[in-house]
């Protein structure tokens, strides 16, 4: 019996001894090695896990917890880490890398100087490429769909222009930047967004709101800011190249070149769809043929007293055409078969010099050339735009609390076509500018920010653009932003719009225009929480615009004509947005975004809304990473309710499009390490718009008069359009990637 007892007692002893072994995993950044509370650690033998505790510490308990281990690491803004951990090791120390698409991440777009994203008083968001590969697409134009806010629009059904609208404000009011120079302006905003690769890529950076203190004219929706990649982190070789069902094939090329004190990168891209579609019979084709290439680098140098200089240059050509299925280019300006074909020609130049001086100056510039020649029907249409920039800032903190920047910018833009507003020579117009902002640190969780801007136009004098911005983080992991600033636009009609609807109706003119003005006022609060399922991440934005001389596009006075002039009224953009992303620790992740807004003019008491505005859009991307697979699922899609689009009078098609939703699939695998192959299917849901020509049938307006033929008095127009005109399709890709 003492024997039996004894037993017992050494049995319970060597459970008791086995429940208190423990191993401690302590996660940490590995830039500052502080501790990383609330990271998620989950034990990949076992399927056991949680959450690290105040100062980075996470304990595994058992008989088994001092055997070889296979970890998952994870942390929001971090790289997630899996590590394994040897028998009889009691303690590991696990280093986490900051993610480019962090609130760690530094952004420039806000205050045109180098700050945390957490620490910005501008409510920037951060788009990385990685973001951009769960639905890939020809280029960043048709990636932006997936951005909450952010509608691509296509404005013609021939040949596919568009522009980029930030919370229902259209593509003029929305400036592109590359590397922070604006060079995606005018002429080119019609056709140049749709010849800018993915590969270029490294982030995009959108800030919401006017932004003409800092950019001048032009930012008053918002801007866009497209960096390009870094040749000193680039990998050493990358090749993505994809194929759809509708027979489009894109093929992105890069390569890394490196010296003694300089790093070079070298890409080029190819973009060909040349089979014509008809799906809806109405004898044109549903997308323009395209034909594109570019050429794209960019050196950096190392200086002496860690100073840089950075230059890039880039080449596009591209061919495209649209119209009845018979086209060909001996049709060209005819009046037998209707087409619409464009040629374009652009170059750009971009530089950045920290000059080698004890203060903190940068010396940016650039200089692009946009050619283009093109036919809508019998129109003829060729345009040619030179832009050049030149800004000096000066970043200068002094007394503690202020970081002061100073600048002044110089862009010149000069424009000729064959139209009659450059009848009497090209255009040509200097506009010089200075600006002052001041950051202040009130206190550790009160930032104020404040900033004046002046311009002198050749055509309208005097500018004055102000803003005042505050940020204040009431708790950790909260933040509240209030924004308040003036934006402004010089508006060039011909060289904006002109081109693009040319095909089908007259631009006129109908007064000397004056600068747009806008006000606007804008709430953003951001916070985290961390369940116990994983990560929660919030944004919440309430944004109202008011526009004073707005230029409106008026479709309904006469139907063969666009008449533009300035509002005698006032004009509204106001609405909220929320972004959440989930992050499970079962590798699920759950991105959703939607707007809700209200846009409308409003002139001698009668109000119309905004074409092409939804009031309720939004989307969404849903990622689960099956881990023993090595493969990920990525379902992404947008909604829209129902928009204004432009009628004409009498038009039989419904004054506002129906809801409709694009969703798409998507299947990843990668190799574990140099190459991916991904396979999905786009436009779920196969839609496509209604009748988004008016009489097809009579592209030239031989009809027009005819009261048998025509008793509406209907002319064709290609305005129609609220979706791409593209149905259910695969598509298929292979990327590579070699570090080295």
């Amino acid at each position: 019996m003492r024997n039996i007892a004894l037993v017992l007692f050494v049995v319970l002893l060597g459970s008791s001894l086995d429940a208190q072994i423990v191993r401690r995993l302590k996660v940490l950044d590995q830039g500052t090695n502080e501790p990383l509370s609330f990271a998620t650690v989950l034990n990949e033998t076992s399927g056991s896990g949680g959450f690290t505790d105040s100062i980075g510490l996470f304990h595994f308990t058992g008989k088994s917890a001092l055997d070889a281990q296979r970890y998952k690491v994870s942390y929001l803004g971090y790289q997630t880490r899996q590590v394994k951990v040897e028998a009889g090791v009691s303690e590991a120390v696990v280093y986490l890398t900051p993610l480019e698409n962090t609130l760690k991440e530094f952004v420039v777009s806000g205050t045109l100087k180098e700050v945390q994203l957490a620490a910005s008083p501008v409510p920037v968001a951060i788009y990385t490429a990685q973001f951009f590969k769960s639905n890939p697409t020809p280029g960043l134009f048709d990636g932006l769909v997936q951005v909450n806010g952010v509608q691509p629009q296509i404005n013609c059904n021939v040949c596919n222009t568009g522009d980029i609208h930030i919370n229902g404000l259209e593509g003029p009011y929305t400036m592109v930047l590359i590397d922070g120079m604006p060079i995606v302006s005018s002429l080119s905003t019609v056709y140049g967004l749709q010849g800018i690769p993915n590969s270029l890529v490294e982030r995009v950076e959108i800030v919401k709101g006017p932004a003409s203190t800092l950019y001048g004219s032009e930012a008053v929706a918002g801007l866009i800011n497209i960096i390009t990649k870094d040749p000193r982190r680039a990998p050493g070789f990358v090749l993505d190249i994809n194929r759809s069902g509708y027979g489009e094939t894109s093929l992105d090329i890069a390569g890394k070149l490196r010296t003694k004190n300089s790093y070079g990168l070298l890409s080029a891209n190819g973009f060909d769809f040349s089979k014509k579609w008809d799906v809806n019979g109405d004898n044109f084709t549903d997308v323009t043929l395209q034909r594109r290439g570019s050429v794209f680098g960019k050196w950096a140098f190392d200086l002496a007293q860690n100073k840089q200089i950075n230059l890039a240059m880039r080449y596009v050509s591209e061919n495209r055409y649209g119209g009845e299925m018979q086209w060909d280019p001996r049709f060209y300006g005819t009046d037998s078969i209707y087409g619409e074909a464009v040629k374009t020609d652009r170059v750009e130049l971009i530089g950045n010099w920290n000059l080698p001086m004890k203060e903190d100056l940068d010396l940016s510039w650039s200089w692009n050339r946009h050619i283009q020649r093109s036919a809508y029907g019998t129109t003829l249409y060729n345009g040619d735009q030179q832009v050049g920039f030149t800004q000096l800032v000066w970043n200068k903190p002094f007394a503690e609390r202020h970081d002061l920047v100073l600048g002044g910018a110089l862009r010149y833009t000069w424009f000729d076509d064959n139209t009659a507003v450059t009848d009497c020579g090209p255009s040509e117009v200097w506009l010089p500018g200075i600006f002052a902002q001041d950051e202040i640190q009130l206190s550790k969780s009160h930032t104020l920010l404040a900033g004046l801007r002046y311009d002198w136009n050749a055509v309208h004098g005097n500018v004055w653009s102000p803003r005042l911005n505050w940020k204040w983080t009431p708790a950790d992991r909260h933040t509240l932003r209030f924004s308040l600033g003036n934006g402004y636009r010089v508006a060039n009609i011909f060289s904006e719009d002109h081109a693009a609807l040319t095909g089908s109706r007259e631009v006129v003119l109908a007064e000397k225009l004056a600068p747009e003005r806008s006000w606007n006022a804008n709430a953003n609060y951001h916070f985290l929480f961390f369940p116990s399922f994983g990560i929660w991440n919030v944004d919440f934005s309430i944004f109202y615009t008011h526009f004073t001389n707005r230029i409106i596009a008026d479709y309904d006075a006469d139907p063969n004509k666009v008449l533009y002039a300035n509002l005698d009224g006032k004009a509204i953009s106001k609405g909220v947005a929320v972004n959440t992303d989930l992050q499970f620790t079962n590798s699920l992740k759950i991105r959703l975004g939607v707007t809700l807004m209200d846009v409308y003019a409003e002139e001698e008491g009668q109000r119309a809304r905004q074409v092409h505005a939804p009031p309720f859009s939004g989307n969404w991307t849903v990622s689960y990473t099956w881990q023993k697979a090595n493969v990920v699922f990525d379902y992404t899609g947008s909604f829209n309710s129902p928009m204004r689009l432009p009628v004409l009078p009498n038009d039989f098609r419904p004054e506002y499009s129906p809801w409709y939703s694009l969703q798409n699939i998507l299947g990843t695998w990668n190799s574990g390490g140099q190459t991916e192959v991904y396979a999905g299917v786009k436009n779920l849901l196969n839609f496509l718009p209604q009748n988004p020509l008016m009489r097809p049938f009579d592209p030239f307006d031989k009809q027009a008069n005819d009261p048998i033929q025509n008793p509406f008095g209907y002319t064709f127009d290609t305005t129609y359009n609220y979706a791409p005109m593209q149905g259910i399709r695969w598509i298929v890709g292979l990327r590579i990637k070699l570090d080295k």
